[in-house]
């Protein structure tokens, strides 16, 4: 999806279950992204992805998970705080 989006360098990152704190999607700069998807529940919740992304950031990354329920359009969870210096730098 990122790469329909015009992010070219995007891919999958490698995956061994989760036990290498490697990022889901790797290719965004500044960001770690873990990726869910989920049928009726996200496992340990967004909360606990979230944790799972501020757990696994290297330094001058912004934890952000991207998920998406079953047939449903795909959204972005971070921090309020990221959230509003990336608008803020936005803006500028």
């Amino acid at each position: 999806m990122m790469r329909d989006f015009g992010f070219k360098d995007c891919r999958r990152g490698q995956q061994y279950c989760g036990a290498n704190g490697d990022a889901d999607i790797v290719g965004l700069p500044g960001l770690h992204v873990e990726c869910k998807v989920y049928r009726d529940r996200l496992k340990g919740g967004i909360y606990g992805a979230l944790d799972q992304s501020k757990r696994d950031v290297r330094e001058g990354e912004v934890p952000v998970v991207f998920h998406r329920k079953d047939y449903c359009e795909a959204l972005v969870t971070m921090r309020l705080e990221d959230w509003v210096n990336f608008y803020r730098e936005w803006r500028k």
